[in-house]
């Protein structure tokens, strides 16, 4: 294995298609030493390509040119979850160069294998491309798929220390249809979590359901979990609602902690105060429910699918409402608590920040993750948000006082300046044609040409100033 990039829809904010082939070219160095003293002349050579965006560019300078020339053994690069990369437009270069002619000059030892739901851009991108093979797991031969589950099944039940039959077993994968993420659902709904049961009558109960098939059966698999961990009443299912509501529509995944702390400044969606009311529960369905620091996410795609399709989810539908106007508030008024002149406490201002030694450290005890979301996401909150005359308030007190510096210096700091240059442009779109906010208009515009003028960019963290 070379390298596995996998993209995800709920890390779509990181724009990870812009560092995929800088990312496997690192990996690949990483790997074999020819290789990675080959790439450092690259980069010497150019710079810049340590940042570029531009995907042909990494494709040719840091994966097709070194490559060529490969003498290694069998390297398998793989990029997974394709059609999660964000919208077509997030995917088109990279589509372009999987196409291109100039792929069948790496050697045969190198391997490329994308993974992909058939999103109707990529196949036609990639269909009746003479050097690509495709597959789809629909002519998979049933056999070898069951196999696969059943192997995994007996694996994940080890794991978790459930004793079951073959028999048992062989059920299990009969009624998985070949779906995966029911396999794991199941092995995990069979785990006793309360005293008095144990695992053998939760497998009964199981294979006792209705069956059906594909999607359907994944859907019920789903209702029953959600069935069995949330309380059915109005108040429980609207509070399970609001929760998922957070965290299908962040930007990026955070930290229970952080979830909780900004829902203190939601306006309309503020019920349960604490997401652990319903994260407790959520365990088979949701990473980091368990610990403060891991960022909460679906475990699978298919969650966030379910509960967004009303047709699918039903009593649990989870609709937009107006998150994006909680999120936007809670952003500008974490802000306006947290942030603060030279937040890293650093000692003098005449470093750049990149001869700081440990202000990756001082970032991670000064800058809090919600903080460093706010800061960096406000602004697509706001662009998905009516004009409202409570949110212009808040963001007056930020943009037009000097906590904009404040904010521009955790950014500096975040490596996260060009930031600035869509938030900023987003805003003065938003508050467009309103007389009261023409000082926005003009600050934000200021901003903007003041890092262009004064290289911001380069400036030490404690003293961003313009």
């Amino acid at each position: 294995m070379g390298s596995c990039f996998c993209f995800a829809r709920d890390r779509q904010s990181e724009h990870r298609h812009e560092k995929i082939f800088a990312t496997i070219a690192r990996d690949l160095a990483g790997r074999d030493p020819m290789l990675r003293r080959t790439l450092a002349s690259v980069i010497e050579e150019e710079p810049s390509l340590k940042s570029s965006t531009d995907v042909a560019r990494q494709w040719e300078k840091l994966i097709l040119r070194p490559l060529k020339g490969f003498m290694g053994g069998n390297v398998v690069i793989v990029i997974d979850a394709l059609d999660e990369s964000g919208d077509e437009n997030s995917r088109i270069q990279i589509l372009e160069v999987l196409a291109a002619a100039c792929v069948t000059e790496l050697p045969p030892t190198v391997r490329i294998f994308v993974t992909s739901r058939a999103s109707r851009d990529i196949c036609d991108a990639l269909e009746n491309v003479p050097h690509i093979l495709a597959r789809s797991l629909d002519t998979v031969d049933t056999t070898t798929t069951k196999r696969d589950i059943s192997k995994y099944i007996s694996s994940k039940l080890k794991e978790l220390r459930i004793r079951l039959s073959d028999t048992e077993i062989g059920e299990l994968t009969e009624m998985s249809d070949g779906l995966f993420e029911w396999a794991r659902l199941a092995c995990q709904s069979i785990k006793p979590r309360k005293a008095g049961v144990d695992a053998k009558e939760l497998f009964d109960d199981l294979v006792s359901r209705t069956r059906c098939q594909g999607q359907a059966l994944l859907d019920n698999m789903y209702c029953s979990i959600l069935d069995e961990n949330v309380h059915n009443s109005p108040r429980a299912r609207a509070r399970f609602q609001s929760v998922m509501r957070q965290i299908l529509w962040t930007a990026q995944p955070l930290p229970v902690p952080s979830l909780n702390l900004m829902r203190q400044y939601f306006e309309t969606d503020v019920n349960p105060a604490d997401v652990r009311n319903i994260l407790d529960f959520m365990g088979a369905l949701l990473s980091g429910v368990t610990d403060e620091v891991t960022p909460v996410r679906p475990l699978h795609s298919s969650f966030y699918d379910f509960l967004t399709d009303a047709s699918r989810s039903g009593d649990f539908y989870v609709d937009r409402m107006q998150i994006h106007l909680d999120l936007a508030l809670a952003s500008v008024r974490v802000m306006q608590q947290e942030l603060r002149f030279n937040i890293c406490g650093l000692e003098t201002s005449y470093m750049r920040n990149s001869e700081v030694k440990d202000l990756d450290r001082r970032v991670m005890k000064d800058v809090s993750p919600h903080l460093s979301y706010a800061c960096r996401y406000w602004a697509c909150h706001v662009q998905e948000t009516k004009f409202n005359v409570i949110l212009v308030e808040e963001l007056k007190t930020v943009f037009l006082t000097e906590y904009i510096l404040f904010w521009m210096e955790v950014l500096s700091i975040l490596k996260s300046l060009d930031t600035v240059y869509a938030a900023m442009p987003t805003l003065m779109e938003w508050i467009a044609g309103t007389e009261e906010c023409q000082a926005l208009c003009a600050i934000s515009k200021d901003a903007i040409d003041g890092i262009l003028s004064c290289e911001v960019t380069t400036l030490q963290a404690g003293h961003t100033q313009i």
